[in-house]
C-alpha cells in the first residue's frame, strides 16, 4: 500500500498555511485565477493528499490508487499547490499557472501533469464523473475509493442531481463527494441567486448518508472521510462549510474575491497574515 499518511494535525496546519502561501504567489504571478475558493480549500486539499487518499506521487498511474476528481475545475490552484507540496511535480512549476504553454491551465485537463484524474471547465459534471469511475470500482471489485469535490454554486446544475440519484441507485458506497460550502459564487450569495438549502436534508432523501464537518477543521475532515468508509450501502456527502480567502482578513466572505487574483501590495498583506498565522502554529497557539 502506498500512502502518504501524515497524521500529526500541528504538521497538516504548517502544509496548509504553505499551500495558502503558494496560492497566492500563483495567482500573483498569473494576474489572473480564483482567490477564494482556492485559498478556503487548503484544508480540504491538505487533509486528502497527506492523510486521506491512498496514492503515491512517484507512480501517478498506480492502478489502485484512490480517484481524487474536482469538479469545480477554477479552483485548480489550491489542488497544483497540494500536489507539487505531495511530490507530482516540482513546485517551481506552479509559477507557470495560466501562462501560454504550460501544464497548469487555469482548469484542470487530464494528462497535462500526472495525477489529474479528469478535465473540468463546464460545472457539473464532475460527480458524473466520479459516479463512472466508482460505478466501475464496484462492478470490477475494485478497493480503490472515489472521491469528489464539489462547489455548492454547483448544486444549480440539473446534471449534479442526475448524478446524486444514480450514485444511490447503485448504491456506490465507495463514493465520496465533498462539497465546498462556503456560500459565493460569481454572481453573489448562493441563497440569494439560487437558495439551496436545506442541503442535508435533500441529500438524505436521494439517498445519500450525509456529513456536515467544519471546513478547516484538519481532524474533523479526516474524521469525517473515515467515516464514509465504513458506509457500504450508500454513497456519502460531506458538506464542509468553509470561509472564502480563509486566513486572509480582507478577502474572507467578500463576494468580489471569487474570481480575481490580488495585487502586488494585497498579496504582500495576505503574505504578512499567513506568517502570523504560521508562527501561530508553529507556537501551538492554533
Amino acid at each position: 500500500m502506498a500512502r502518504l499518511k501524515v497524521t500529526n494535525i500541528k504538521q497538516l496546519k504548517l502544509t496548509a498555511n504553505a499551500i495558502r502561501q503558494d496560492v497566492l504567489k500563483m495567482l500573483l504571478e498569473a494576474k489572473s485565477g480564483h482567490s477564494a475558493g482556492s485559498i478556503g480549500l487548503a484544508d480540504i486539499f491538505t487533509a486528502l493528499y497527506f492523510n486521506i487518499l491512498n496514492h503515491d506521487p512517484k507512480k501517478a498511474d498506480w492502478a489502485e490508487r484512490d480517484r481524487l476528481l474536482l469538479s469545480n475545475g477554477h479552483v485548480c490552484p489550491v489542488m497544483y499547490a497540494a500536489m507539487a507540496n505531495a511530490g507530482y511535480f516540482p513546485k517551481e512549476e506552479l509559477l507557470s499557472l495560466r501562462k501560454l504553454g504550460s501544464r497548469l491551465q487555469g482548469h484542470p485537463h487530464r494528462g497535462s501533469v500526472p495525477g489529474i484524474e479528469s478535465s473540468s471547465g463546464p460545472l457539473g459534471q464532475g460527480l458524473s464523473q466520479a459516479v463512472g469511475m466508482a460505478l466501475v470500482a464496484k462492478r470490477e471489485k475494485k478497493r480503490w475509493r472515489t472521491y469528489c469535490v464539489v462547489s455548492d454554486g454547483e448544486q444549480d446544475e440539473g446534471q449534479i442531481w442526475e448524478a446524486v440519484l444514480l450514485a444511490a441507485k447503485f448504491k456506490l458506497g465507495n463514493l465520496t463527494a465533498i462539497m465546498d460550502r462556503n456560500n459565493i459564487q460569481i454572481d453573489g450569495y448562493t441563497e440569494d441567486v439560487m437558495p439551496l438549502e436545506p442541503l442535508a436534508e435533500k441529500y438524505r432523501a436521494f439517498g445519500w448518508h450525509v456529513i456536515e464537518v467544519d471546513g478547516h477543521n484538519i481532524k474533523k475532515i479526516i474524521d469525517a472521510c473515515d467515516e464514509s468508509k465504513a458506509i457500504y450501502e450508500k454513497p456519502t456527502l460531506i458538506i464542509a462549510h468553509t470561509i472564502p480567502g480563509k486566513a486572509v482578513s480582507f478577502m474572507e466572505f467578500v463576494i468580489d474575491w471569487h474570481g480575481k487574483p490580488p495585487t502586488k501590495d494585497q498579496a504582500a498583506e495576505a503574505m504578512k497574515e499567513l506568517e502570523l498565522e504560521r508562527a501561530m502554529i508553529e507556537e501551538e497557539q492554533l
